[in-house]
This record gives structure tokens, sequence and C-alpha cells, in this order.
């Protein structure tokens, strides 16, 4: 056990300057991919004018369209990618805390499909409801981000209590269970489809692929209060994480409130979600394939792995998303196929390439 122990420890690079290395080359990355999402798109603008128009260092009017572009449609679709990555890997390292399992994620195990199930509800039912009873137009937008995260709230408390026993979590029974939720998400989802207009088809058809195109500053402002908070916390649950991984007797014994920090991950997991869901639509593999990524560098302890899964999340969602929209130009992917075609390759690569992972 101790000779598995230290090639365990000394699988990643480990070491102070090393994670240091680590988190200023995520910085960096997110940098670079925040660059190429505003200079990127039918409209090319070079990175000297971008950085010029965000810090509003030329008055040259012949810029007056770039800044039009870059202020109002690219950087609130931007921030949003960086807001909903940040979400997903940062909800897929708590799960796998959680549950003391690297296969756990929101999207595998139903989060996001009940997420979207909501969504979809308010999208039918609520123009429906308001129609009956005499109001004009759609449901107002922040409804979305609450009803998504009330269904994300309910999917994760379900799992929890169906794969728990005896204050065990069986990680069969949750990949089980989160296989049979989706699935019946998914069944509801189509029924609302089914009964759905055209107006409310097309919006129906944003969820199940994933998107960002159409941000705006209100559609940033809304999942905005609910996902920084989370990012913000999410590092002090750290010590009770890596506590946890070494069973939840030995967690208690030390000092932790294990389960005063099961309902806390299962809360921020669900706003964490529902809002991203609400925000994006159902995007996967970010929250299964990036913690996995970042255990190879700079190892399993949560103080640092949270904070680099907020920052590697959100600089691939950007890239994922400059990739969606220069495929098929001037047309565009949904996000989510770009992050399936990406993560599902390397995902596999990572369980045949690092067995050890496959432990946990």
């Amino acid at each position: 056990m101790r000779r598995v122990s230290r090639r365990r420890t000394g699988f990643h690079l480990g070491g102070a300057q090393t994670g240091f290395a680590i988190f200023a080359g995520l910085v960096l990355l997110t940098g670079l991919a925040i660059l190429l999402s505003l200079g990127l798109g039918a409209v090319r603008i070079p990175p000297g004018r971008v950085l010029g128009i965000l810090v509003g260092a030329s008055d040259d009017p012949a810029l007056a369209r770039d800044a039009l572009v870059i202020l109002n449609i690219r950087l609130p679709r931007t921030l949003l990618g960086l807001l909903v990555g940040a979400s997903l890997a940062v909800s897929g390292a708590l799960m796998q805390g959680l549950f003391r399992n690297p296969l756990a994620d929101p999207t595998l195990v139903g989060i996001s499909a009940g997420s979207g199930l909501a969504a979809a509800t308010v999208i039918v039912l609520g123009d429906r409801l308001r129609a009956a009873a005499g109001l004009p137009g759609p449901m107002p937008y922040p409804v979305l981000p609450v009803a998504a995260f009330l269904g994300g709230l309910a999917t994760t408390v379900c799992l929890y209590r169906i794969a728990t026993r005896a204050g065990r979590t069986s990680m069969a029974t949750m990949l089980l269970a989160g296989i049979a939720l989706a699935a019946l998400a998914g069944a509801f989802t189509g029924l609302l489809v089914y009964a759905s207009d055209d107006r409310q088809l097309r919006d129906l058809t944003f969820w199940p692929l994933g998107s960002l195109p159409g941000a705006t500053w209100t559609k940033v402002a809304v999942p905005a209060p609910a996902i920084l908070p989370v990012l913000a916390l999410v590092p002090f649950l750290g010590r009770g994480l890596n506590a946890l991984v070494l069973g939840e007797a030995e967690a208690f014994h030390l000092g932790i409130a294990v389960e005063r920090l099961k309902r806390l991950v299962i809360l921020l997991v669900a706003v964490a979600v529902g809002t991203g869901v609400a925000a994006a639509g159902v995007i996967g593999f970010v929250g299964l394939v990036v913690p996995h990524i970042l255990r190879l560098g700079i190892g399993p302890e949560h103080r640092r792995l949270l904070p680099a899964c907020a920052l590697l999340g959100g600089a691939l969602l950007v890239l994922a998303d400059v990739v969606a929209r220069l495929v098929a130009a001037p047309a565009e992917l949904p996000i989510g196929l770009v992050t399936a075609l990406v993560g599902a390759p390397v995902f596999l690569w990572l369980l045949l390439g690092r067995p050890t992972l496959s432990d946990g």
C-alpha cells in the first residue's frame, strides 16, 4: 500500500513551483482564449485592435464598427462562455470529490437533463399559463435560471438519496440511477416538444445541444450572481473534500461535518449546473474531462484543483465556441457538439492511457 501511495503522489508533476507554473499557464490560456474569441468570427479583428478597444486607447471613428461588434456581441458571449465553462468544470470536480469516483459528472448522472426539463417546462407551459392569465409575451428570461436551478436541485437530491444506503454511496447505483433519471427527463422533454408550437420548438432545440449565440449583457447578468459566489466558495471546501476521499468515517474523525458538507456540495452543484444549463443549454464532457486533465498536472488536492478547474473549464468552453463559429462559417455549430467530439476521445485516451484514474 505504501508503494502504491508513493506512486500516486508522484503521478502528477507536484511541487509549489510547478503548481504556480501551471496556474500561470492557465491564466495565460484563459487570456488567449478571450483574445481569440473577441477577434475571430465573421468579422476578423486583429489582436492589437481588440486590446485597444478593450482599454479604450483609440478614438478612431473607423473603429466604431469593430467596437460595436466586440463590446455588444462578442464580449457578452465570451464572458458567458467563461462563466458556464467554469461552473461545469467545478461542478464535475465537486461531484467526483463527493462520490469519491472520477466518473461522476453532472451530465452523465442526469443533473443537466433535469435542469433542461425544468427550463423546457417553463418555455412551453409558462407561455400557456401567461396566455391564460391574459399576460402578453413570453415568460421573462430570469425565470429560466430559477427553474433550471430547481430542476437540477431536485435531480441531484433524488440521485443522492437513491445512491446512498446506510451512509454509503454506491457508484454503480449512482450511475444507473443517473441514466434512469436522464432518460425520464428526456421522455418528459420529448412530450413538451410534441406539445410545443413553432416558436417554442425553436427555443427547445437550443437545450439538448448547447449554444452561446444570442448572448447579451442581460443573459450574462442573470447567471453571474449565482455562478460567481459558487466559484468563490468552492476553494474553501477543499479541506473537507480531501478528507472525504479517505472515507466518511475518517473525515468525521478529522473534524469534518460530513453531512453538512454533502448538503452544501449538492446545493452548489445544483446552482452552478442549473444556471449554466439555463444560460447555454446542455453541454457535456466539460465537467468530466477537465478535472481529469488537471489531476495529471497538479494532483488531486482540491484546494488547488477546484480553482484550476474554473480557469481551464472557462478557457476550454470559450475555445470550443471559437471552433463552433469557424468550422461551418457563416453558420455556427452547436457548442455541445464540439465539446462531445473533442471531450469523448480525450476521456477515452485518459482512461486507456492512465488506468490509475479509474481507481479514484
